[in-house]
């Protein structure tokens, strides 16, 4: 590998080479697409490790939403980490820790012990994710930014696509432990390439740790999404409304320590930018809605139709390609015309997407299945550039991390808020076991419960759309679409003076 550039610390985006940068989103993208692979691939291995470990299917449940928690709890507190000590030595560190709990989850030889594992893997996710949009900001001037967040996107569809397509491979021919051990030499990899091309180009900034502010704020959301996933499980319960209490009033007790702090872990300032702030909030409200449907359209073609989990998720597989494909194009729109125009467009497109997958009946052909994906994945190609671009455009420079942690955090919310209601809708529909069978591929409905669990579908697709709706209106609230300057010239102030 040829010698790379090695600017020095605290350059600015403008310095930085188009060959290094072309480098630094290479590095990037090997990352998002390690991350995308673990999210499909270990969906389509439960029924394997549930068998292997002999363990039930809650604890299968556990598998996937452990992982989710712990980047939701962590995403805020790890990007301002990134902030403070270096973006790039933090992702590096993600790195780091995400293969070795890998390594450990092919290891596991239980249920209890695979969760926890994957609490580890979790961490690391979450130090790449939370990190990776700031690097982004730090390495790609702005008029570029939005193409650059596309070609990053293509990291999460294509790794969908290779998780199915290598989960199906390695848990038919081989064993379920690989498709765990299948991510250490690629993290060694991209550790070994991410050391040579990744450089810190921002200022460290030199602050106190809030670590009243990071308990308050974890256990806060940790609660709350505990009691949520719990509900999936057991329904409302006594426990369960304590858990929710008890998490308000941690957040409560978060902004308001914040408040008063002269070092705070998220600088609640940063919802002054009303761009910024009704960027982040869209994508919570976008990740409310739009991994339910995925999650009720792969019950319906495990549980429904009788498919596997490797062959309904193949049909899947060219929504993420479209999506592959217009990202970056959407992100170039992005960067010519202003992020709200492509985001709004994005949501609208996906809402129809949902309508479509809303009118899926018992019988219905499974080409249509693959329509609906390709428009939903339309919809997402346009809406994660443009909106992550509004969020970078609008959050001061000092605060990349905290401000890309705080939209991995609601984004992150979203999907466990997602996975709860999704199990939830589909439970009021049918037995709650049976609910939890289909989801992990091990069981088909009968008739009957079939007919049962697409109305209830309906139910939940059109609950959906509601909440796309709502994100749809966040994103129009943007206002005038802030465009970044071309190269040279100097910036222009934003239309509402929030930029």
């Amino acid at each position: 590998m040829e010698a790379v550039d090695r600017p020095r610390a605290g350059a600015g985006a403008n310095e930085v080479s188009q060959r290094q940068q072309s480098l630094v989103l290479a590095v990037l993208l090997l990352g998002v697409t390690i991350a995308a692979v673990d999210t499909t691939i270990v969906v389509l291995g439960l029924p394997v490790m549930m068998a292997d470990l002999r363990a039930d299917i809650v604890s299968m449940v556990w598998i996937i939403m452990a992982y989710l928690l712990v980047l939701t709890m962590l995403s805020t507190q790890v990007g301002r980490f990134g902030d403070m000590f270096g973006r790039v030595r933090m992702y590096q560190l993600g790195f780091v820790v995400f293969t070795v709990g890998s390594l450990l989850c092919g290891l596991a030889t239980s249920g209890p012990q695979l969760i926890a594992f994957r609490v580890l893997q979790g961490v690391g996710g979450a130090l790449l994710t939370s990190n990776s949009g700031a690097i982004v900001a730090d390495n790609v001037p702005a008029p570029r930014r939005g193409r650059a967040y596309g070609i990053i996107g293509i990291g999460w569809s294509i790794g969908a696509v290779l998780g199915i397509l290598l989960g199906g491979v390695l848990i038919t021919f081989v064993n379920w432990r690989y498709i765990f051990f299948i991510n250490v030499p690629i993290g060694i990899v991209a550790l070994a390439i991410g050391y040579r091309v990744l450089r810190d180009r921002s200022p460290h900034i030199a602050q106190r740790i809030d670590w009243a502010g990071m308990v308050l704020l974890g256990g806060g959301l940790y609660l709350i999404l505990l009691a949520l996933t719990n509900m999936t499980g057991t329904g409302w319960t006594g426990t369960t409304g304590i858990e929710v209490a008890g998490g308000i009033v941690l957040l409560g007790a978060f902004v308001a320590w914040e408040r008063a702090s002269a070092a705070p872990l998220l600088d609640l300032s940063l919802f002054r930018h009303r761009v910024l702030t009704a960027s982040v909030f869209a994508a919570l409200f976008q990740a409310l809605g739009s991994f339910a449907v995925m999650f009720m359209v792969i019950m319906y073609l495990q549980g429904v139709r009788g498919l596997s989990p490797f062959d309904a998720s193949l049909l899947l597989v060219p929504g993420y390609l479209i999506g592959a494909v217009l990202g970056p194009w959407a992100g170039r729109i992005a960067d010519r015309h202003g992020s709200r125009l492509p985001a709004s467009l994005g949501l609208a497109v996906q809402a129809v997407g949902v309508l479509l997958y809303a009118t899926l009946a018992v019988g219905s052909p499974l080409w249509f299945v693959v329509a609906a994906s390709v428009v939903n994945g339309s919809g997402n190609a346009f809406f994660f550039p443009s909106n992550n671009s509004a969020v970078v455009a609008h959050a001061p420079p000092r605060a990349f991390g905290v401000a890309n942690g705080l939209l991995r955090t609601l984004s992150n919310i979203g999907m466990v808020g997602s996975f709860a209601v999704a199990l939830l809708m589909a439970s009021s529909a049918i037995p709650r076991q049976a609910a939890f069978a289909i989801f992990l591929g091990v069981s088909h409905l009968t008739p009957a419960l079939a007919s049962a669990f697409v109305q209830g579908m309906h139910a939940a697709l059109l609950a959906s759309i509601s909440l796309i709706a709502i994100a749809l209106a966040l994103s129009l609230m943007q206002g005038r679409a802030l465009v970044a300057p071309a190269e040279g010239r100097r910036p222009e102030p934003a239309p509402d003076g929030q930029g």
